[in-house]
């Protein structure tokens, strides 16, 4: 095992509140592919589909009546890159990072999408060094304060948000039209307008239902309303 000292590995497992039974996954969780040919980004893949599964099976237990949209909802505010990098500052894993020279020095330690890919190879490296099982209860822990802070209350899908939006400012609602729709029965997309007849703004997105073409479509437009109009 190279990369950590033992004192290293100790005081970054008691933070994790998991002591690896093969140390080399640690140490393989924290490599950046600008360090080693052998990296991280496979336990990344990993480990990414077990965080999600760990939140949405606790949303699922917590909120029996919220229904499915919402329950989405709430589980991307919890593993989106921002919501996990601050999880990972949190765990002090900056610090143990194994960066090549150029990304050390580009200040890749304390990058966003490193700290969040680096989160997800640990849980990745975890699954592999024990179970999935324990992996889902070590990543409850780590993100146990990030779910507490979402409420089913708290998160707005975006169709919900550009109304309210334009109902605080007695504006005309949106025009939802589908433009196109492409794709075998079975595998369609669909191509959504949004637009907004008293400020002649409109914006498209694509989806593979008409739901979330159209939730897709009022999230930019949404956005380009903050834009010029952040009052």
């Amino acid at each position: 095992m190279t990369g950590l000292r033992p004192i290293e590995v100790e005081s970054l497992q008691a933070k994790l509140g998991y002591e690896f039974s093969n140390a080399d996954l640690l140490v393989r969780a924290l490599t950046h592919r600008s360090a080693a040919k052998i990296h991280n980004e496979r336990l990344e893949f990993l480990g990414d589909a077990i965080i999600g599964f760990a939140v949405a099976e606790i949303f699922f237990h917590r909120f029996p009546e919220v229904d499915e949209g919402t329950l989405s909802r709430m589980r991307a505010s919890v593993v989106s890159g921002e919501a996990l990098s601050r999880v990972a500052r949190e765990l002090g894993l900056a610090e143990h990072l194994i960066l090549g020279e150029s990304e050390r020095k580009s200040g890749g330690r304390h990058r966003e999408s490193i700290l969040a890919d680096t989160l997800e190879a640990l849980a990745g490296a975890v699954v592999l060094d024990d179970c999935t099982e324990r992996a889902r209860t070590v990543v409850g822990q780590w993100l146990i304060s990030s779910i507490e802070a979402v409420s089913p209350n708290d998160v707005v899908d975006a169709k919900t948000q550009l109304q309210e939006w334009l109902q605080a400012r007695r504006e005309a609602l949106p025009e939802y039209t589908i433009t196109a729709v492409s794709g075998s029965d079975h595998a369609q997309s669909f191509q959504v307008q949004c637009r907004l007849p008293s400020r002649k703004l409109s914006t498209e997105a694509e989806g593979s239902s008409r739901r979330r073409a159209e939730q897709s479509a009022a999230s930019l437009m949404v956005a380009k309303l903050v834009q010029y109009d952040p009052a």
